[in-house]
Parts: structure tokens; C-alpha cells; sequence
């Protein structure tokens, strides 16, 4: 008979033979498809929603930010509450599933007790077995940056999410990273859809009319619904302005107003804001636009397991990359929400799965590419991720290679939100860069800088970031730096915040007269020559072999 002390023993073992170790099966023992789906339905309409898949088909694994911090009146409110303190808000266990999937606490020993996340064959899954519950009381709603930002999507000038996401049958999307395709190429697929493609905010600058629908009348569940869309209100500023120059965006408060009194004129019995505006945005959105029911809200990657309740307006937060599929169970009576219950359904990947017709076209995309996906170019001793409101490993490896390859003494990186995790002691494969960097403007320049111009541009984006006003938010994170240290007060006003740059090189404060070499990547300006960025992070760590970016303090933050 095995003694507690044998079964240890054995289990230790067992841990040194099986890849992932004993922790992990024993963690997929405790997660299965039924729990994760399982749901009390209630009232007569559901809508399931997606947002930032960011062209991830396969199961990943994602890090969530140890840093989101609120300014004004979102200080101390989610999603500015992240690991510890996120756990004790909700009563979410350490170590727990939920933990693992919501906070980046012990994220990598937690990843590989419970394994990746996402695979848009599981999210078919999921839509296959509320649809098959529900049945037409189901909505099913894309919150957009669906059609970038992988290989796959690259090469394939989006196509590929395109026919996956088909197989889904949305019944509405909305954009943002969709527009830096181009104008012709985002009509070419808009026009493949089947379904509506919403921006009631993007208008044709010659004419001042409305660029697509503003919004989609669905009825379910003998309910009558309006759906309204938003694009990112900052495309043009965020994202190279010249691949859409005929197209004007911004909030465009009173429109939304406008359209919402519309629908309701119009007989909708329920009124949901399908948008990409960011959390913070929409939370000030639905203080101010009466009539919203539900505002299914994306960009800003956040993912929350409750409802956030803003007046009569459900405010939900479906996460990024694939990790979560929101349902909301409604009852609507009278042209009103008289109550609703919620899941943000995390998909575990070995617990949930693949549905069959999905996984096959995942396969016939990904089959003429493997070689170059699956080619491993160095290894990373070191966990890497990118998401934070400052720099993340991946982010100053990144950067490392811009000075490095560059000849640079100042290194540069975009504060995106997207960008799969890699944990110490991987392999790092072509296909994991490109995960961290497929854009359709990636050249790496190489620039002179004074130090006045660079606290400049970190003045500039700080404001876009902690400005206390949410309506001039872009929603990215910090730019990341290397080669620099410096010190910000989020709390401080517009240029104001940034202090102490020095260069790491010499040690000394930057001049802000002198000029230093300046090289970084996703350049707004048309005409940017260097190297894809891709190949210049691959070039770097195939000469280093092995790479082992760690936690940093070269930003010091003040005033959160």
C-alpha cells in the first residue's frame, strides 16, 4: 500500500520523464470542458464576443500585466487593479486556474501546470455549444484587431482570419488594427464578410459621409437589437495615417447619441455598442450616452470576470489573444434589461476541444508555412513577455537587438499590447517573433535624436497613456527604451512628467542639445527605410545563441 511519502517519490519522478511534469496532468485533471462551458442560461437573448484575437489561430500563452495603472478618475479601478489585489477584489484562489488566466502572479509556474490558451478551434468549440443551448437567441459579436499581427496574417495580407473567422459566422465586427491593411485591401475583405463590418465614427473625408454602416438591426430571441459600431477613435494617430487617408475617425460622442436614438425610434428593444474604444473610454462613454444597454468593449486588452455596471449601461471586457469568450445571458422585457448573468469563459486549450472543421482550415493555412514557423533561431533562459505599462522582457530584447544591429546608442519599441509569452529555457522560433512584430510598416530606422526631441516623444506618449481625461487616450502602453533610463510621475501634467534621462552608456544625463543615434521600428511616417524589424530581432539572437533579458528598473515611476 502506497504510503503519502511514497506517492510523492513517485510522483517526482514521474514529474522528471513527462514533459510539463506532474503538475500540469494533474491540473488538467481538475479543469474540464463541461466546467469551463457550464452556465445557469437565463432570459431570451445571449451575446457571445470576442476581442484582440490579433491573428493568434493556435493556443498561446499570454502574461497579464503586473503594472496597469489608473490616472483621474480611474485610479483604483479595474482594470487598474492587477495580480494580488485583482485576486482579493474578485476572491479568486492563488494558484488557481482563474489566477493563472487573469493576472500575471506566479504566471510561470502556473503556465506550466495549466498550459497555453486560446486556438481559435477551441473558441469554435465554445460558439458550437452555446449556439447548440441557446440556439437563436445567440448573438455573436467580433470586438476587432482580428486580422493582424502574425505570420500568417502577414503573408496573407489578412485572408486567413478572414475565411477562419467565417466559419464562426459573426453576425457584426469592428476594427482598428484591420485598417493598416490599407484602404483598398480593407474594402476587398469587408466585402468577402458576409456580415457587417461597423464604424459609425469613420466617415470619407471629401464628402463627410459615413465610410460603413453604422450599425446592424438583428433580432433574437423574439428581441429586436441594435448593434453600434466603433472603431478606434485614434487610428489615424496610433496607426500610419497615409494608408487611410480618405477616412476621418474620433469618439464622436454625439453621433453615437444620434444612433442609439435611431435604433430605439427604430423599435430596438435592446441597444449594445459594439466597440474598440478602450475601457477607460467607455467607461466615461456610458456616464454620458443615455440609452446603451450593454457596451462590449476592446482595444485596451483588458479581461474582467464581472460585469462593470456604469448606471443602466453593462459594461464587458473580453480580454485578448484568444484567452476568453465572453457570454452574457440577458433577459429583456418592455425594451429593457430587467437582468442578466455573466461569464468571461476562459479557454484552456487542453481542457477544451478543438473543434474539427476549424482545426482543419487552421491546418491548410498554416501548412505551406511550417518550415518558416517552426525554424528555432535561439533560446531564452529568461521568461519573456510584453505587456505592462513599461518595458517587458520581450520588449528589451527587442530593443537590445535595435542597438546592437543598429549601431544605436538609444533604442526605441512601440508600446503595443499584443504578442505571445515565452517561458525560460524555450526554444525561440521564427514564428515567436513574428508574433511580437508583424506589422505592415516594420522597418527599423536608424535616426539622430536630440535629448530634447527624445523627452519630447516620451512627453508625448506619456499623455497618451496618463492623460486624466480618457477621452484623449490612445489605450497602448509606455514606449519601452533601451539604452536610457529615466524617471515619470504619471500624475503630473503634460510635460512635465518625464525626468532624469541618462544614457546607459556613459552613465551621464542626456544633453538636451546633443544629438545621439536614435533606432527603433513601427514609424507612423511614410517612407521609413531599414531593415524589417523581424530580421533584425532574429539576426540578434541567432549570433547570441542564447538570450537572457531580465526585470529591469531602468524607468522609475512616481505619482500612481
Amino acid at each position: 500500500m502506497f504510503s503519502r511519502r511514497d506517492f510523492l517519490q513517485v510522483a517526482a519522478a514521474t514529474a522528471a520523464i513527462i514533459p510539463g511534469g506532474w503538475t500540469q496532468a494533474f491540473a488538467q485533471q481538475r479543469l474540464t470542458q463541461d466546467e469551463l462551458l457550464r452556465f445557469d442560461p437565463l432570459g431570451n437573448v445571449t451575446l457571445v464576443h470576442i476581442a484582440d484575437i490579433h491573428a493568434q489561430l493556435m493556443p498561446l500563452l499570454f502574461r497579464e500585466p503586473s503594472a496597469n495603472l489608473g490616472v483621474g478618475e480611474a485610479k483604483g479601478l479595474v482594470p487598474h487593479i492587477t495580480d494580488r489585489a485583482f485576486l482579493d477584489l474578485y476572491n479568486i484562489k492563488p494558484g488557481s486556474a482563474a489566477a493563472y488566466a487573469l493576472t500575471s502572479d506566479d504566471f510561470t509556474a502556473l503556465a506550466r501546470s495549466y498550459g497555453r490558451i486560446g486556438g481559435l478551434d477551441r473558441i469554435a468549440t465554445i460558439l458550437k455549444s452555446i449556439r447548440g443551448e441557446r440556439g437563436d437567441r445567440v448573438v455573436f459579436l467580433d470586438g476587432g484587431d482580428t486580422w493582424q499581427n502574425s505570420y500568417t496574417s502577414l503573408v496573407s495580407k489578412g485572408q486567413d482570419m478572414v475565411d477562419c473567422m467565417a466559419l464562426l459566422k459573426p453576425d457584426a465586427m469592428v476594427g482598428h488594427w484591420e485598417f493598416t491593411l490599407g484602404t483598398e485591401r480593407v474594402k476587398e475583405l469587408v466585402g468577402q464578410l458576409g456580415f457587417p463590418f461597423l464604424a459609425q465614427n469613420v466617415r470619407d473625408t471629401e464628402w463627410d459621409e459615413p465610410a460603413f454602416d453604422a450599425m446592424t438591426m438583428i433580432e433574437r430571441g423574439g428581441v429586436k437589437i441594435a448593434v453600434i459600431g466603433q472603431a478606434l477613435p485614434y487610428t489615424p494617430i496610433a496607426n500610419p495615417r497615409w494608408m487611410i487617408p480618405n477616412w476621418s475617425f474620433g469618439i464622436r460622442e454625439n453621433d453615437i447619441k444620434s444612433n442609439v436614438e435611431k435604433a430605439r425610434k427604430d423599435g430596438a428593444q435592446l441597444v449594445v455598442l459594439l466597440s474598440h474604444n478602450g475601457f477607460d473610454v467607455d467607461r466615461k462613454l456610458a456616464g454620458r450616452v443615455n440609452g446603451i444597454d450593454v457596451i462590449l468593449t476592446a482595444h485596451t486588452h483588458d479581461a474582467l470576470p464581472e460585469v462593470v455596471k456604469v448606471g443602466k449601461t453593462l459594461l464587458v471586457a473580453s480580454g485578448s489573444h484568444g484567452k476568453f469568450v465572453s457570454r452574457l445571458d440577458l433577459d429583456v422585457r418592455d425594451g429593457a434589461v430587467k437582468g442578466y448573468r455573466f461569464k468571461l469563459i476562459p479557454v484552456f486549450a487542453d481542457a477544451i476541444a478543438p473543434d474539427a472543421e476549424m482545426a482543419a482550415k487552421i491546418r491548410a493555412i498554416r501548412a505551406p508555412h511550417e518550415a518558416t514557423l517552426k525554424q528555432v533561431v535561439g533560446r531564452t533562459e529568461t521568461l519573456l513577455y510584453r505587456r505592462g505599462n513599461f518595458n517587458g522582457t520581450f520588449d528589451d530584447l527587442i530593443c537590445d537587438a535595435l542597438l546592437a544591429e543598429r549601431d544605436a546608442e538609444i533604442a526605441l519599441s512601440p508600446g503595443f499590447r499584443w504578442g505571445a509569452s515565452l517561458l525560460p529555457d524555450s526554444a525561440i522560433t521564427r514564428e515567436d517573433i513574428y508574433n511580437a512584430t508583424a506589422i505592415t510598416y516594420p522597418a527599423a530606422y536608424r535616426m539622430t535624436m536630440t535629448g530634447a526631441r527624445l523627452k519630447e516623444v516620451l512627453e508625448d506618449v506619456a499623455d497618451n497613456l496618463f492623460n486624466p481625461d480618457p477621452y484623449y487616450q490612445q489605450g497602448g502602453d509606455m514606449v519601452r527604451v533601451g539604452g536610457v533610463r529615466y524617471a515619470i510621475d504619471v500624475g503630473k501634467p503634460m510635460g512635465n512628467r518625464i525626468s532624469d534621462l541618462t544614457l546607459l552608456r556613459t552613465g551621464k544625463p542626456l544633453d538636451p542639445a546633443k544629438e545621439y543615434v536614435v533606432s527603433g521600428w513601427a514609424s507612423v511616417n511614410q517612407g521609413t527605410e531599414g531593415p524589417p524589424i523581424w530580421d533584425v530581432v532574429a539576426t540578434y539572437i541567432q549570433k547570441k545563441g542564447v538570450v537572457a533579458p531580465k526585470e529591469t528598473d531602468r524607468v522609475r515611476v512616481t505619482g500612481a
